[in-house]
């Protein structure tokens, strides 16, 4: 049976001080080898239309296979580090008895979401939750039909080609499963052992999760130029990345908190990086007959 305490195990100095540590393991893993860093041209000619340049051969971007395999590879390090160091805090507290190993395990495995359920709806129901949020662009897919089933639906093109390019395993695999365990079970569990209230762990944990996305900015301003214009359509991604990640980070963590189980974050993680950002706008211009009903369904 988990390890219950009577009172908080660590501080919440020390639940901040691991969040940190977290997030700068996580990030600064994709960064320790130099094929996993990226590489730029120094000097570019200026783009009056603000368009990113082309790749020269020489530089290396985050969607190189090259690049993504040992990006994925070390992510995976530093996930199976954060959570070694859960189990760590966790034995330290009771004392790092040889005996209390397997109680120390459960408990790890407990904190960390990896719930086990059985067939009911309780399964089920938790992972549709993200989906109803998305009813909206789910009408407009329908309306295109780009459905599963639909005329417009290709299996090869919207799963199989999606699913095994390198650049797919990262975005709809890898990285949905390792930053949920290292950003929403990890920093959760430390928090809970801090004895912060349901409401902090909720809006306070996805903080660092939206800042460990702010490195992106580097990409985005080496690739349309390095200059002025560049640095500040980086700054505004940045901070608009950083605003829908923090959100998102709300409503995972929710869920975590309500279900017990990581299982939901990560589903509803690969759910929205297939999706994307809803672009109603669109949805009201390519489909001005049906105006009306895309309009209530992203309203839902």
């Amino acid at each position: 049976m988990p390890l219950v305490f009577s009172s908080p195990p660590i501080s919440t100095t020390t639940a901040h001080l691991l969040t940190f540590f977290f997030a700068s393991t996580y990030v600064g893993s994709l960064y320790i080898s130099k094929h996993a860093r990226l590489s730029f041209a120094r000097s570019r000619s200026n783009r009056a239309n603000g368009a990113p340049y082309e790749k020269l051969q020489d530089e290396r971007w985050r969607d190189d296979p090259s690049v993504i395999k040992a990006r994925l590879l070390a992510g995976s390090l530093a996930t199976i580090l954060n959570c070694g160091l859960v189990f760590y805090i966790l034995w330290f507290v009771v004392g790092g008895r040889p005996d209390r190993f397997g109680v120390t395990l459960e408990t790890m495995i407990a904190r960390l979401g990896f719930k086990t359920y059985r067939l009911d709806m309780d399964l089920i129901l938790p992972h549709l939750v993200t989906p109803v949020l998305f009813f909206g662009p789910l009408f407009g897919m329908y309306l295109g039909q780009h459905l599963p089933f639909q005329a417009r639906y290709s299996l090869q093109v919207d799963v199989v080609d999606k699913f095994t390019s390198w650049v797919g395993i990262r975005n709809y695999i890898m990285a949905p499963i390792t930053e949920e365990l290292v950003f929403r079970a990890c920093v959760i569990a430390v928090y809970h052992m801090s004895g912060a209230s349901a409401n902090r762990m909720i809006f306070l944990g996805p903080f660092s999760f939206g800042l460990a996305h702010v490195h992106h900015a580097w990409d985005t301003f080496n690739r349309y130029g390095r200059n002025a214009s560049a640095a500040k359509r980086a700054i505004i991604m940045s901070l608009f990345q950083l605003s829908y990640t923090m959100v998102f980070g709300f409503h995972c963590s929710y869920m975590f908190l309500r279900t017990g189980s990581v299982y939901p974050a990560i589903s509803a993680h690969i759910f929205c990086n297939i999706m994307g950002l809803p672009d109603i706008a669109w949805e009201l211009r390519a489909y001005p007959t049906r105006k009306k009903g895309s309009s209530l369904s992203n309203s839902h």
